[in-house]
């Protein structure tokens, strides 16, 4: 487990998701943690909160799972979708399985039949372009810049998939940016060549040539790029940690607080679900054992991240879900839970 710098009583972070509402520069938040902890509930909420400090906001899960439509009682696909009852709410689930084909086919009609007429040359340039790991699955990313980029939203909050899926959403934009400055390369070295190989055979589909193609994928490389400076920046990009006070989530928490680090994305919040507070004079041996477990991991938490903000959440009697279920909820994010006497 890493150390943190010891903080001063004056100086201890609120438990509170209130200052993420406060810090106006914010463009991208992402919501992660172990599967099961209450990921799609928390960013739902932080959601729902965040629409009433900003014009307009957009809920987007990359989990294959898709909880959205069951946390809000409405279906959402592939495109932005309102929530039912909010002005300036908007929801969609992505599918984070793809091809860079499909990418492709979305900068600019042909180009999969561009790389059929090319013949050996042309697989050659894809496979070397496309051996970098991780290009596959940089479709879900792909498919949000191309929302995103229509789309005009004050803020987007991520409803990631599970821990290791969604650190390596977060290497996409590197991975991306790789590739694509792989093909431009490649496309310099072979363009004469594949120019007039294209010539011969009656040009590309659609009138256009080999240069429009490697401008337009060039262009969405400038925008990744654009994005991936924004993702490291901490006035524009932040990371919220969900978690259950036992010991398997909070050292994934760990693990993924470091690898946060290392991509250098700014994450200073953790929000403890499933918090169970019985009441002094409980006489259930099972809750009053469980909270003494659940004390132990959230005392660790207090210690290893005192300089973050640490929000404890209730276990509730009933599921969150639908808007006013989600509603009370997310008021706990911002004004913190008080337990029963």
């Amino acid at each position: 487990m890493s150390s943190t710098a010891v903080v001063n009583a004056d100086d201890a972070m609120e438990p509170t998701l209130q200052p993420i509402l406060d810090q106006k520069s914010l463009r991208w938040i992402f919501v992660g943690g172990k599967g099961g902890v209450g990921k799609t509930t928390t960013s739902c909420s932080l959601a729902i909160q965040l629409a009433k400090h900003r014009k307009s906001v957009l809920l987007i899960s990359t989990d294959p799972a898709h909880n959205l439509s069951d946390a809000f009682n409405q279906k959402f696909g592939k495109d932005a979708r309102k929530v039912e009852g909010m002005d300036n709410l908007s929801a969609m689930e992505i599918d984070p399985n793809g091809s860079i084909q499909d990418l492709l086919a979305q900068q600019g009609e042909g180009v999969d039949e561009a790389m059929n007429q090319l013949g050996g040359m042309g697989n050659m340039m894809q496979d070397l372009a496309f051996s970098i790991p991780g290009v596959d699955e940089a479709m879900s990313f792909a498919e949000v810049l191309k929302q995103v980029k229509s789309l005009d939203y004050e803020v987007i909050i991520f409803d990631t998939a599970p821990t290791g899926h969604t650190l390596r959403f977060l290497q996409f934009p590197t991975v991306m940016e790789k590739a694509l400055a792989k093909i431009s390369q490649l496309s310099q070295q072979f363009g004469p060549m594949l120019n007039s190989l294209i010539g011969s055979r009656g040009g590309l589909p659609g009138g256009q040539n080999l240069d429009d193609m490697i401008q337009k994928m060039e262009s969405l490389r400038e925008t990744i790029s654009e994005v991936n400076g924004q993702f490291k920046n901490a006035d524009m990009t932040t990371f919220v940690c969900v978690c259950i006070p036992e010991f398997l989530s909070l050292y994934e928490t760990e693990r993924m607080i470091q690898e946060l680090g290392s991509y250098e994305i700014d994450t200073h919040s953790i929000v403890v679900n499933q918090l169970l507070f019985p009441k002094a004079d409980n006489p259930c041996e099972q809750c009053n054992a469980r909270r003494k477990m659940q004390k132990k991991y959230l005392d660790q938490i207090e210690e290893l991240y005192e300089d973050f903000n640490v929000v404890k959440m209730p276990l509730l009697v009933e599921e969150v879900r639908g808007k006013d279920k989600l509603e009370s909820f997310s008021e706990m994010l911002v004004k913190p839970f008080q337990p029963p006497k």
